[in-house]
């Protein structure tokens, strides 16, 4: 079932958003450090040089055993692996809250609320203050509008 918010409710609930949102933005910029560093290991260890025996065939992707696979190339993948585990903590977190996450690089979110018996939502992002903004179901961020228009 969901849980409608008043305006009152999902400014209340902003600070620890904020907290979740801002950790999950430094972890996806950290995870895409990770990530652009394991391609340039993989890179760097599939180039062959003049004169280099063929490596050898590697296992199936996943296994961790393929000999052409470095030790550094390892230690990202489980640290990229920890990163998307924060990750994903973060997110259930927000779930949990009832609230609808739209974007983690902006830290945009929607609150679920009723008006008038019709279900809206309102929008709020990092950098933001409290919630200012709403847009019908159908409407993403360039359809936000002002609190004050709401009926």
């Amino acid at each position: 079932m969901t849980r409608f918010f008043s305006i009152d409710a999902a400014n209340a609930a902003i600070p620890e958003l904020r907290t979740i949102l801002e950790t999950l933005r430094d972890e996806r910029s950290q995870l895409i450090a990770l990530r652009d560093e394991f391609a340039r290991q993989t890179a760097r260890e599939a180039a062959p040089t003049p004169g280099d025996p063929a490596p050898p065939e590697p296992l199936p992707a996943g296994t961790g055993d393929d000999p052409a696979d470095g030790e550094g190339r390892r230690r990202l993948r489980l640290r990229m692996q920890g990163v998307i585990d924060q990750m994903q903590a973060g997110v259930a977190r927000i779930d949990e809250l009832g609230v609808t996450l739209r974007e983690i690089e902006t830290g945009l979110i929607d609150f679920p609320a009723l008006v008038s018996g019709r279900q809206v939502w309102l929008c709020w992002r990092l950098g933001e203050g409290e919630i200012e903004s709403w847009h019908e179901l159908g409407d993403g961020f360039g359809g936000r509008q002002a609190l004050v228009d709401l009926s």
